[in-house]
C-alpha cells in the first residue's frame, strides 16, 4: 500500500508555509533520533523541485525542521533555483541540506540546465539554488565533462 504524507515546515525565513508532499510504498520513523525513512517508489515534491528515489532518509531537529534529506537508488530530480534556473538530471546518491540550500550529487551525475542548454556530467556536482553555482569533479580516470549548446556563426555568414 501506498503512503501519501503531506508535511507542513514554517520557515523561519518566510511568513508562509511551504508543503512538503512525500509518496512513498513504506514509511518507518524513530521521532527521538529525528528519522524518518522512506522506500518504494518514493516522490517528494516542494513547490517546483522534485526528488525521487528508491529509499529517502529524512534528518529533523528537535523542533521536527529538517536538517538533511539523503536519496538513494535510481534519483532523479527537477530543481528551480532562487534566479529561476531550471535543473533536471540523475545521480546515484543525492543529499540535499535546508539550511544551506544546497545540494550534493554522488555517482553518475548527469544534471541538465534546461533554459540554458548546459549538460554537466561528473561522479560528485554541487548546486547551490540561492547562487546558482555549480562545482564538479570527475572520477581519478574519469575528468567531468561539461556541454554547451552554442550557435554555429558559419550560417549566419552564409546569409547575408
Amino acid at each position: 500500500m501506498r503512503y501519501i504524507f503531506i508535511i507542513t515546515f514554517f520557515l523561519s525565513n518566510f511568513l508562509f508555509s511551504q508543503e512538503l508532499k512525500i509518496i512513498a510504498d513504506a514509511f518507518d520513523t524513530d521521532q527521538t533520533k529525528g528519522i524518518s525513512i522512506f522506500e518504494g517508489h518514493v516522490s517528494i515534491i516542494k513547490k517546483n523541485d522534485e526528488l525521487n528515489a528508491s529509499k529517502v532518509t529524512i534528518y529533523t531537529d528537535a523542533k521536527n525542521q529538517p536538517t538533511k534529506f539523503i536519496a538513494l537508488g535510481d534519483v532523479s530530480f527537477k530543481i528551480l533555483t532562487k534566479e529561476g534556473a531550471r535543473y533536471r538530471g540523475t545521480a546515484g546518491k543525492v543529499i540535499y541540506l535546508p539550511e544551506k540550500k544546497e545540494y550534493y550529487f554522488y555517482t553518475n551525475v548527469y544534471l541538465k540546465q534546461i533554459d540554458k542548454k548546459k549538460e554537466i556530467l561528473g561522479d560528485e556536482v554541487i548546486l547551490n539554488v540561492i547562487t546558482g553555482e555549480a562545482h564538479a569533479k570527475g572520477l581519478k580516470k574519469e575528468p567531468v565533462i561539461m556541454i554547451f549548446n552554442i550557435a554555429d556563426d558559419s550560417n549566419q555568414e552564409e546569409k547575408k
